[in-house]
């Protein structure tokens, strides 16, 4: 396993861009706009990482919602992202141990659980996604994530 990035929901882009690059000295390695989902996502890491290549690096995603939303205290940290080397063993694994899968891996690709603390992590295949297996594939998802 290896840890990819966390994310953070932001209210504004600009704002936030001056904190964590222009102030903490964080470097953007990556934006992806979304017109149909109405979102905004920027990559940022270390500025060490840079060379490492920043998808081989921890980073922290910034996600702005065009839309806005009032996340009050609590839900602007939005989760821990983990990638895997088996997603569908790793998931197994996990409703085996008594957790929850709120957004089962279907794609083969994303899978979403909660912690205890009920701190969302999403774990990622990594490299290509694997091909759609029950009982994934059909497993609606559960509460939120």
């Amino acid at each position: 396993m290896k840890f990819n990035h966390s994310m953070v929901r932001v209210r504004d882009l600009d704002a936030a861009l001056d904190f964590y690059v222009r102030k903490l000295g964080l470097v953007e390695v990556k934006r992806m706009e979304n017109e149909k989902g109405r979102y905004t996502l920027v990559f940022l890491c270390a500025p060490e990482d840079v060379a490492v290549l920043a998808d081989k690096a921890p980073q922290i995603e910034l996600t702005y919602n065009w839309d806005g939303e009032d996340y009050g205290s609590a839900r602007n940290f939005g989760h821990l992202g983990l990638e895997v080397d088996d997603i569908y063993a790793v998931c197994e694994r996990l409703v085996k141990g008594g957790v929850t899968i709120s957004r089962p891996p279907r794609d083969g690709r994303m899978a979403f659980v909660r912690s205890p603390d009920l701190i969302s992590i999403e774990l990622m295949q990594r490299g290509t996604p694997l091909a759609p297996a029950e009982p994934w594939a059909s497993m609606p998802n559960s509460g939120v994530w």
